[in-house]
């Protein structure tokens, strides 16, 4: 009985000590961490924001999101960079390259490019291609670098200073492209056709000039001339100024350019749609409980004209919300090629140490429920015509169609409004 006692208080004993000795496993670890959360708070944040915003849960299950988090912090994680190649690494899986870690350089200058009016660079707007998965030029910027040396929407980024875009991804070619002014950078380009060049671009600061206006005049109509080339915060202003100041001269239709815009500020491209929308679904977003939000305009508009929208491939994101609310209302014709197709809404986040996450938070359809993302829109009518050196100018035969096409609207509009007329008058005189 004592000996069973005994072998009893020893068990008990080595059990308290080895319990003892777990927690205090335990504490060191805690201790551990804590002293590496500066860096791996980065990594813990990161993890936690795109967990509550990512619009397609489902995919966490697919990947084994929380079993990712758990490796990534096992990781050696001691610095800043560190850290960003370790969120790098644990975004990869979710297979959406729009969702990203932005280092402090790139957060500034993509909040610059929201925000502000001008942005260093060589002027490159850039995506992913559907089914090659290369970087591929979205759009350039009007008096870029980019565009002053010839590379076009639908090219493809192969190297930047030797790199392979493949072996950098999207976000690290896009902040690789840009720098501080008078610097240079070296890139491969192919074409579509497969036409390989190299191409030595100086980054400068590029005027973005969000809105340009003005009026077209001929013999029998006055049109009103809107180009959108990106939406900041400030746009939605900009264009009512715009539009107030083509009232006042009196124009007849508009023409409104949305071509090689690549978006920006989706809220800025939807309150663009409901100065020209009256009580119209603009756009419908789901998020990543399935629910569809419709976005409504409001009842009073800026300009109740006839309207054409140019578009091409290098209008993306926002300005398909808002040339697809056009369209799907009626309230515009589009004309142009096949839109990007990037049906995707990011969210901006900020981290510690001046760096950010973006975060692909919910999909959007246009108002008829045609899902954008990889499809794009097709115009109403389709333009088999060459880019102008610059847009609107003399020589920019796409605006001189969109033209001719108003200017035949507004004689028929004319003749239908006469005719009413004609008839009573000629009621009048057999009386």
């Amino acid at each position: 009985m004592n000996s069973s006692f005994n072998k009893f208080l020893t068990f008990k004993t080595m059990l308290t000590a080895l319990l003892i000795i777990v927690f205090s496993i335990n504490f060191l670890l805690i201790e551990r961490v804590d002293a590496l959360s500066d860096s791996k708070q980065l990594v813990l944040d990161a993890w936690s924001l795109v967990n509550e915003g990512f619009y397609d849960p489902e995919k966490f299950d697919e990947i084994n999101w929380k079993r990712i988090r758990q490796k990534t912090l096992q990781k050696q994680i001691e610095t800043s960079e560190e850290a960003y190649f370790a969120i790098e690494d644990m975004l990869r899986p979710l297979e959406d390259p729009y969702t990203r870690i932005l280092r402090p350089k790139d957060y500034e200058l993509l909040k610059s490019s929201n925000f502000g009016s001008e942005i260093n660079g060589v002027g490159l707007q850039l995506g992913e291609d559907n089914d090659s998965n290369k970087v591929k030029v979205v759009s350039t910027l009007g008096g870029s670098p980019a565009e002053e040396a010839g590379i076009v929407s639908g090219d493809f980024i192969d190297k930047v200073d030797g790199i392979s875009s493949e072996v950098l991804g999207l976000a690290n070619t896009a902040s690789k492209l840009r720098g501080e002014s008078g610097t240079k950078v070296l890139v491969e380009i192919s074409s579509e056709s497969g036409e390989i060049k190299e191409i030595d671009l100086e980054r400068r600061s590029v005027d973005l000039r969000p809105v340009r206006t003005k009026r077209l005049r001929d013999d029998s109509h006055t049109i009103g001339y809107l180009r959108i080339t990106q939406f900041s915060e400030s746009v939605p202003k900009k264009v009512e100024e715009a539009l107030q100041e083509l009232k006042e001269k009196e124009v007849e239709g508009l023409i409104l350019d949305l071509r090689n815009n690549s978006g920006g500020l989706v809220s800025s491209g939807i309150a663009v749609a409901d100065s020209l929308l009256s009580e119209k679904p603009i756009v419908e977003t789901k998020n990543r409980n399935g629910i569809k939000d419709a976005i409504t305009s409001q009842k009073d508009t800026s300009f109740d004209g006839p309207m054409v929208t140019l578009v091409n491939k290098g209008t993306a994101s926002a300005s398909e919300i808002l040339a697809g609310s056009l369209q799907d209302n009626g309230r515009s014709i589009l004309m142009g090629n096949q839109t990007y197709g990037k049906g995707l809404i990011q969210s901006l986040k900020s981290l510690g140490e001046n760096s950010g996450v973006a975060i692909t938070v919910a999909s959007y359809l246009t108002p008829k429920g045609n899902n954008i993302q990889g499809q794009g829109i097709m115009p109403d009518k389709l333009l088999d015509l060459p880019d102008a050196s610059e847009y609107g100018s003399a020589d920019d035969k796409w605006v001189r169609n969109a033209e001719l096409f108003l200017d035949s609207f507004l004689e028929k509009e004319e003749v239908s409004i006469q005719t009413p007329e004609i008839s009573n008058q000629e009621m009048i005189s057999l009386q």
